[in-house]
């Protein structure tokens, strides 16, 4: 099982209170209620292996330089680049809310605490580490995230599927290839094409003007792949292609050329050595203790730890 931790622990933080406080006063709603996620992800799917995918560079420089819109209203300071024109030291920093933020080291200590894996790798986004782990797997992968763009991952063939949270945290759509094709008509593997002919605006990718969901769905069922579309672009004996679908494709060709590689989630991301088995103790019996005084995580880390060594 590979959590999307940024995606969940920012679900978590809008669908529990933030009247859900440490002793001091300080919001723990997104903490207490990844912790109840997780409790529950176990209780109900129980993995042999768990890992907390991280964002150690949620906006990558690479895939800027190819789309410059690309999770640039995200962004709430720009990081200076080491070198003029090169890449910057760290990452940009994102726009969090403020009460969210200090959570966020609270999370990472918990879940090392306990033993959980958190792996997150510079220059690479938690997508990436999914897809890179998810293609070392040797089988069945539930991947966790409230993030479409991982769709692109899911694999019948594999046992690769994505649990959706929907309504908050409470229930969870099981993602396949027949539910995708339900949807968007498309599998897995034709996902990543559809997004970036329609777009997203929430991740400042353009898309194609005028070529929305059900049109790039369409074309994809008609020519298979982007590269069949384009081929079909430079055909003047393709005759499924409309006027102004060929217009509007020839004139989004140089996005179409970058797009790609910014959509699709790497797969060679390096990672470092990790243990992925879920643990049934914590690792730091003390420092558990310790982080559910200090931030008031009674209910919740009980509840987990009872369910760990169950």
């Amino acid at each position: 099982m590979l959590l999307d931790s940024a995606s969940l622990y920012f679900r978590a933080y809008y669908g529990v209170p933030d009247s859900v406080r440490a002793p001091d006063g300080t919001p723990v709603n997104a903490v207490r209620g990844l912790l109840d996620f997780i409790t529950r992800l176990v209780q109900d799917h129980q993995p042999d292996d768990l890992v907390a995918c991280m964002d150690a560079d949620w906006r990558p420089h690479w895939r800027v330089e190819l789309i410059p819109t690309y999770k640039a209203h995200r962004v709430a300071e720009e990081a200076l680049p080491a070198k003029p024109g090169g890449a910057p030291e760290s990452p940009d920093v994102e726009e969090i809310p403020d009460t969210l933020s200090p959570q966020v080291p609270v999370i990472e200590d918990v879940l090392d605490a306990l033993g959980i894996a958190r792996v997150g790798v510079a220059c690479y986004e938690a997508d990436d580490v999914i897809g890179t782990l998810t293609g070392l797997a040797p089988g069945p992968v539930d991947i966790v995230t409230g993030d479409r763009d991982l769709f692109q991952l899911v694999d019948d063939a594999r046992g690769i599927r994505v649990l959706y949270p929907v309504k908050g945290m409470g229930s969870l759509q099981a993602v396949d290839e027949a539910w995708l094709r339900a949807k968007y008509g498309v599998d897995g593997r034709g996902y990543a094409d559809l997004a970036l002919l329609r777009g997203d605006p929430s991740d400042g990718l353009p898309g194609v003007p005028g070529i929305g969901e059900k049109t790039a769905a369409k074309l994809l069922a008609a020519y298979g792949d982007l590269a069949g579309i384009l081929a079909a672009v430079a055909d003047p004996m393709s005759k499924q292609l409309t006027v102004s679908q060929r217009r509007r494709l020839v004139e989004a060709r140089d996005y179409l050329a970058v797009a790609p590689k910014v959509v699709q989630v790497a797969t060679d991301v390096p990672l470092p050595a990790f243990d992925a088995t879920l643990p049934r103790e914590p690792r730091d019996p003390a420092a558990v203790v310790a982080l559910a005084e200090r931030w008031g995580l009674g209910g919740s880390m009980q509840r987990l730890l009872a369910t760990l060594s169950g």
